[in-house]
């Protein structure tokens, strides 16, 4: 056993978050082969040799109202994870993501003398900007995965590192389109459409419904679309009946995961806002950002937003280069219109595949290395 390998606590909330701490660990392995690393986490993190105490999933739940509804069962795994790291420290323990649930457990832990660790700064830059005093008492570092938020730290003399986008890395620059079509099943000449509604069940319930509904509208009026719809595992069960209902006539193929293989294949996706949208970015391709939630927490949620922007491509450049429609504008009739008119627009995808090129270079920084030597300098302070 090597002497010098850390022991890290680590939590991540979802699959978005599972994806971005399984790349983040291996960077860490790669440094440190006898790594321990435990806590709450998902697949990504297990293949990496991660032990969950928890599933990511428990975690997964976007909303106020939606929250409330959980809030006991998550509060009292937050509670019961702190008591196991505070009777035997870790070395430090790394947030991923999940500012709600682990912001709080860091300044826990913090106050006890654990460093700590947030890899994914909150979007203070979008909505919430106040969380930027909470961040002050619960973190020693924020790793940051766009250009743009250290900045914003060092201002309140908050120490920041931008580490930048390890799916940037992950995704290859040339996209394999023919070779995803193959793994898919797909003709290469046909007109693909993906289809992605979200990783959470609250999203399904109330984004898929649309996307759906807007995939039957776009099979009427283009017969030869072929769809596809990754499903989060886990989600099936809401996914399947849902299908039945609002595109039982669609030929719409639901796949196991497999959401890079879809982002590759298609020609444009229909795509519920959060990280699968600078995926769907980094594949360049041209999108229809959607969501939907429970309306009291849409009001909620509508009065602490600071930009005209929910995307992150759309933020990350600054402008409405893809559509975003929201609530009650996210229509299936909207929202089939605006993915028929990138299709019928083979100039406008150039211009916009051109933007995501520029992006993408910008977020590629080998985040796995340039993370853990971030992690590396916290552990010897």
């Amino acid at each position: 056993m090597d002497p010098t390998a850390p022991r890290l606590a680590m939590v991540a909330g979802e699959a978005s978050g599972d994806l971005l701490a399984g790349l983040l660990m291996t960077g860490l392995n790669a440094r440190w082969p006898q790594l321990k690393a435990q806590g709450i986490g998902g697949p990504k993190m297990a293949a990496q040799g991660f032990e969950a105490w928890w599933p990511h999933d428990k975690l997964a739940v976007r909303g106020y109202v939606e929250v409330l509804s959980h809030y006991r069962e998550i509060a009292a795994i937050r509670n019961q994870l702190a008591d196991r790291l505070l009777a035997d420290k870790p070395d430090a323990f790394i947030g991923v993501d999940a500012p709600d649930f682990n912001l709080d457990l860091e300044a826990k832990l913090k106050a006890q003398g654990i460093k700590t660790i947030h890899f994914v700064s909150p979007s203070i830059w979008a909505w919430r900007g106040k969380r930027i005093e909470k961040i002050r008492h619960a973190v020693d570092e924020v790793l940051c995965i766009f250009p743009f938020e250290p900045p914003i730290y060092a201002k309140q003399g908050i120490p920041a590192t931008y580490v930048g986008h390890p799916l940037a890395d992950a995704i290859p620059f040339q996209v394999p389109r023919a070779a995803s079509r193959v793994t898919l099943g797909l003709p290469e000449d046909a007109s693909v459409v993906a289809i992605l509604p979200g990783s959470r069940r609250s999203e399904v319930q109330y984004i898929a419904p649309r996307l759906l509904a807007a995939a039957a509208l776009m099979h009427k009026m283009r017969p030869g679309l072929r769809f596809v719809l990754p499903v989060v595992p886990g989600l099936r069960h809401l996914v399947e009946p849902l299908r039945r209902q609002h595109a039982g006539n669609v030929p719409l193929e639901l796949l196991d995961g497999q959401s890079h293989e879809a982002l590759a294949a298609c020609d444009v996706t229909l795509i519920a806002s959060g990280t699968a949208t600078l995926e769907a970015a980094l594949f360049k391709r041209p999108m229809v950002i959607a969501y939907a939630m429970h309306a009291l927490s849409w009001q909620m949620m509508k009065r602490m937003k600071y930009q005209p922007w929910v995307g992150l491509p759309n933020i990350l450049l600054r402008d409405f280069a893809v559509p975003e429609l929201i609530q009650g504008d996210a229509t299936p009739e909207r929202l089939a219109h605006a993915a028929m008119a990138w299709l019928d627009d083979p100039q406008r995808c150039a211009e916009l595949q051109v933007k995501f090129e520029a992006l993408h270079l910008e977020l590629r920084c080998n985040t796995a290395k340039t993370a853990t030597d971030a992690i590396e300098k916290i552990l010897a302070r």
